[in-house]
């Protein structure tokens, strides 16, 4: 997609600072990192969301995650780390081509990613876990 930064660091056509690369997908420095080390793993095809993606290229994807989430916990001692992937404006994905970030965290950083501190009612949370349990069996 000509209009895609990322598929245009894909092409080398824009620079980025390259951790990891194979057939199928490229890890790189994230431009405006929340910490020390964040970084984005996309597949090299351009696929706006993950559930755009065939199933054995999210596989692969995550392979790369684990891979370079290692890396970063070996070399960096990380207290730990999050990682992220955004479907959608709602969502906050900015750039629409599929790509997961790998944030590392470190004691007393100041990065901060947050959901909701109250309880969910039971009933809705069955009606919902039923429902979906249905859309799956029914793709099966």
């Amino acid at each position: 997609m000509s209009d895609c930064v990322f598929c245009s660091i894909v092409a080398e056509e824009s620079p980025a600072y390259r951790i990891y690369e194979d057939d199928r997908s490229l890890a790189f420095l994230d431009i405006e990192p929340a910490s020390r080390g964040h970084t984005l793993i996309i597949p090299k095809s351009h696929y706006e969301t993950v559930t755009d993606m065939p199933e054995s290229l999210v596989g692969d994807i995550f392979q790369t995650v684990h891979h370079v989430a290692g890396a970063l916990e070996s070399v960096y001692q990380l207290d730990g780390y999050n990682v992220v992937q955004s479907n959608g404006v709602a969502a906050g994905q900015e750039v629409f081509h599929a790509h997961i970030h790998i944030i590392p965290r470190y004691e007393n950083d100041t990065v901060a990613l947050g959901w909701c501190s109250e309880a969910a009612d039971e009933t809705m949370q069955q009606e919902i876990a039923d429902t979906v349990r249905e859309e799956l069996d029914s793709r099966s």
